[in-house]
């Protein structure tokens, strides 16, 4: 689509300012070469091109339609172009908006039908196009073209798109592709970000979104793309009113802001608030040295810039360096008295090269530096590009980034040509190069937060899913959509969340044989279906320490539900040990259902303070202990978790596994749709949960289908028993796995690693192994045999993993089995659950390939099977199952 050799614009048009006129006008205008070919009702000719009446009259079949016709006629032509063999299409037309809603439907079906028949990719409706520098394609409306460069743009809206293509070339800034979605009818954001990632022009990926629609996709899409290249997004709809209007403008469901800033985050991507940030950060991710801290240095020769962009950092919560006493004291030997003798380190005004050179070198030096910001004031006695000289000889032997922000227009603009010839990131104000700092910084998290190995569960963790089901299908059954305090409490207790002593009853004497029989002192809690926060209407009582004082509270918080709530009913209540935790801090837990995301959680400050510190932070599931640890981390209160002053720090282990628990029970029962546990008590020995509220509803999908990100798939696991009589595990691979499976990899010959990545291998990158184990369990399969080895330790013995085409229509595997483990029948074994599991998603061929002195891969293949081939060429086994006629052995 987007590298067309041959284009035919349907509904050509000499019309000065019809779609069909300046497409063909683009088209002509820009340094494409290929064929460029009108279609129009009367074969006019247009732009100096033979017109033709029909597609069927074409001289040849163009890779890319590109049409201007109105609405109704569009099926017709996506038709006619399928049967001619054309498998990309650009929809312009924007009559669309003339039709009611249910015509719309209709001539949509009608569109995706045809189009579908044939497998033609339909871009739009309501389209501006694209723009492929790179190949000379303007197949846009834009009134300009875009300059080459290496950075995607990917826009949701139509005037952005032509606002930052005018707003880049005044600048001079590059890309390799432009692009608008319109109306989504056929290509979605995943669709170009898959192909976006696979391009070798694209550096760096820049997004405007309003809206989403298929969450699971454009996460698989997203998170695959930014582990290889930038993602920066600009989101429309940080306020609610914006939000709306965007909806409204998409027609697509409203998404709660926080929640698609959980999404980017969790797929690595950046958020940035608006253009001037997006094209700072990414000329700055792009140009600077990687970022491996979040400490700042600045070198100035003027106080109040300095000031300035230490108010920025500050304020934008990022760190200032502290200055070892070694920098200081080699500052002072360089410098003399000439520096300020604190970061920002200001040396004075008429400072020349060789002293920003000093100076510069020495920041750079310090441990405790993990960038520095270089800004220069004009002066009348040193040129302002002698001094971005000198910077920029230390910036490029140095390892760490260096930005700059050389102050003034004409004067600076020397030195600003000269940094971006260098290579060095340069900003117009100390503020735009502070902010372009932070964005790195965050960037740095994401990319961490992707690539962290997460530990192990500190505990097993077996919930007991029946029991929990099982209440929350008993109150379906009863037609209740909310879950009284009793079952809410049984169903943590089944996923082993610890819950607060609690008895419930159903009148005043009983609450006062239950707070005897617990021990005072105690709480106690009217409890009614039709007021689920009985605290907000007076319906709570704390510190009870006798019989009597239990009776009356009874009473008393009756009757202020009841004056309260009127017609409330009154079905008992709860009476609670009384939690004395002088060290403990409330926190708070809840989960909501997102109507982009899906199940979302939430995490924070809880009890009475809740409100007033607003401080809840979100998360999309499934978490394990590092994703928990991130969500915790983002909160205010996690600064007094951690402990500080005199107050010890709590079992945050507790905490992570608390939210882990919470993930797996949404995942488990999708039917409780909300829930909130509030307050949460966590002190050194532990958590522990007073109150709880659960709704729920019945679910039309499974947990796993409502998730904007796949699951750890636990079905999938299965026993197996190799020839020796031995039992093994295999199991789809976790992220925690990744210790285990450096072993494995290690523990095979020089052999079977020269077989298993194409060449020798000493020792696997970080990175590749991060990529092994840490998959998108919608894309990709990988599953690892464990169990006990030659000398009785478990460990993995084996692993098959499968790469899934976006389409579905291919996998490619791979197979590896411990050296000192062969003969047993664990490669067949794994090769068998491979071929069930792409089977079972329909996915309709396996292909492979084995190096030419690689038989036994070549005989296993054959005898699960394959069709195995020789390309004696490349001296390589090419290895091939179709399964849609049933073909494998996968049994």
């Amino acid at each position: 689509m987007f590298k067309p050799n041959s284009v035919a614009v349907i509904g050509a048009t000499s019309t000065p300012g019809e779609p069909g006129c300046i497409i063909m006008n683009n088209l002509m205008s820009g340094t494409f070469l290929g064929p460029v070919l009108p279609v129009n009702e009367t074969g006019e000719a247009v732009a100096g091109m033979p017109g033709h009446t029909a597609i069927d009259t074409l001289p040849l079949t163009p890779d890319l339609a590109i049409i201007c016709s109105p609405p109704e006629t569009i099926p017709g032509y996506i038709e006619e172009l399928g049967k001619r063999g054309t498998r990309a299409a650009v929809i312009m037309s924007r009559g669309f908006f003339r039709f009611d809603r249910e015509r719309r439907e209709v001539q949509k079906a009608a569109l995706l039908q045809a189009a579908r028949r044939w497998g033609v990719r339909v871009l739009g409706p309501n389209c501006l196009g694209f723009i492929t520098p790179s190949v000379g394609v303007n197949a846009s409306l834009a009134p300009r073209e875009a300059l080459p460069g290496k950075v995607a743009f990917l826009s949701q809206s139509d005037s952005l798109f032509t606002s930052v293509l005018d707003w880049a070339t005044s600048k001079g800034i590059g890309f390799s592709h432009f692009i608008a979605l319109g109306d989504r009818y056929d290509v979605h954001f995943h669709d170009v970000l898959d192909y976006l990632n696979s391009d070798v022009n694209t550096r760096a990926v820049l997004l405007y979104i309003e809206t989403i629609d298929s969450a699971r996709r454009f996460m698989s899409a997203a998170r695959a793309l930014a582990r290889n290249k930038p993602v920066l997004v600009i989101k429309a709809g940080r306020s609610e009113a914006a939000a709306m209007a965007a909806a409204a403008h998409s027609g697509m469901l409203l998404g709660a802001d926080e929640v698609y800033d959980a999404a980017f985050r969790r797929a690595g991507m950046l958020r940035v608030a608006d253009i001037d940030a997006m094209f700072d950060t990414v000329e700055t991710l792009a140009l600077a040295k990687p970022l491996k801290g979040d400490r700042l240095a600045i070198l100035t020769n003027g106080g109040s810039p300095g000031f300035l962009a230490t108010d920025a950092l500050l304020q934008g919560r990022g760190k200032l360096s502290e200055l070892s006493d070694q920098t200081c004291q080699a500052l002072d030997n360089e410098l003399g008295r000439d520096w300020s003798y604190w970061n920002p380190l200001i040396v004075r005004s008429s400072a020349d090269g060789a002293m920003y050179a000093k100076a510069l070198q020495i920041l750079l030096d310090d441990r405790g530096v993990d960038a520095v910001l270089a800004m220069h004031v004009p002066t009348f006695s040193v040129p302002s590009d002698e001094v971005a000289g000198a910077v920029i000889e230390v910036a490029r032997r140095g390892r760490k980034p260096v930005l700059t922000s050389w102050l003034g227009i004409d004067d600076a603009a020397e030195a600003r040509r000269k940094f971006a010839a260098a290579g060095v990131p340069s900003h117009f104000t100390p503020d735009n190069a502070v902010r372009a700092f932070l964005n790195m910084v965050e960037y740095r998290r994401n990319q961490d937060t992707l690539m962290e190995t997460p530990p192990s569960l500190p505990e097993a963790f077996n919930p007991d899913v029946t029991a929990a089901r099982m209440v929350v299908n008993d109150a379906l059954e009863a037609k209740r959509m909310l879950l009284t305090p009793a079952e809410a409490h049984a169903v943590l207790t089944a996923y082993g969340i610890p819950v607060a002593e609690t008895r419930h009853v159903k009148t005043p004497r009983e609450a006062v044989a239950a707070a005897a029989e617990i021990g005072y002192p105690v709480a106690l809690k009217v409890e009614s279906p039709d007021v689920p926060r009985t605290s907000l209407a007076g319906g709570v009582a704390l510190n009870l320490s006798s019989d009597e004082e239990v009776m009356d509270a009874a009473l008393s918080t009756a009757n202020n539900v009841c004056d309260q709530v009127p017609g409330a009913r009154m079905e008992g209540y709860a009476v609670q040990r009384m939690c004395r935790l002088a060290e403990a801090h409330e926190l708070a837990v809840e989960t909501a259902t997102d109507p982009v995301f899906g199940p979302i959680i939430r995490f924070g400050q809880g009890g009475s303070m809740a409100e007033v510190l607003a401080d809840r932070q979100t998360a999309l599931p499934p978490l394990n202990m590092g994703l928990a640890q991130e969500l915790v981390s983002r909160t205010r209160v996690y600064r007094l978790l951690r402990g500080s002053g005199h107050k010890a720090h709590v079992n945050l282990d507790a905490v992570r596994l608390l939210l882990c628990k919470v993930s797996q029970l949404i995942i488990d029962i999708p039917e409780i749709f909300e829930m909130e546990i509030d307050p949460l008590f966590v002190d050194g020995d532990g958590v522990v949960a007073l109150d709880a509220h659960m709704r729920i509803a019945w679910s039309t999908t499974t947990g796993t289908d409502q998730l904007a990100i796949r699951p750890y798939p636990r079905e999938l696991e299965e026993c197996v028993t190799l020839r020796d009589g031995r039992h093994v595990d295999l199991l789809p691979i976790r992220p925690e796995d990744e210790p285990e499976h450096w072993e494995f990899v290690e523990s095979l010959s020089a052999e079977d690693k020269r077989f298993r990545f194409f060449g020798n291998v000493a020792k696997l990158p970080r990175a590749e192994m991060v990529k092994l184990t840490q998959i998108d369990y919608d894309r990709e399969m990988a599953f690892i045999a464990k169990g006990p080895d030659n000398e009785g330790v478990t460990r993995t013995l084996g692993v098959v993993r499968a790469m899934v085409s976006t389409d579905n229509s291919e996998a490619e595997f791979a197979v590896a089995v411990r050296s000192d483990l062969k003969r047993q029948g664990l490669g067949k074994l794994l090769m068998q659950k491979i071929i069930r599991y792409c089977k079972a998603r329909g996915t309709k061929r396996i292909v492979g390939a084995a190096l030419g002195d690689n038989k036994s891969m070549a005989e296993l293949a054959r005898s699960v099977g394959f069709i195995v081939s020789k390309d004696y060429d490349e001296d390589i086994w090419q290895l091939d199952l179709p399964l849609e006629d049933g073909k494998g052995e996968g049994e």
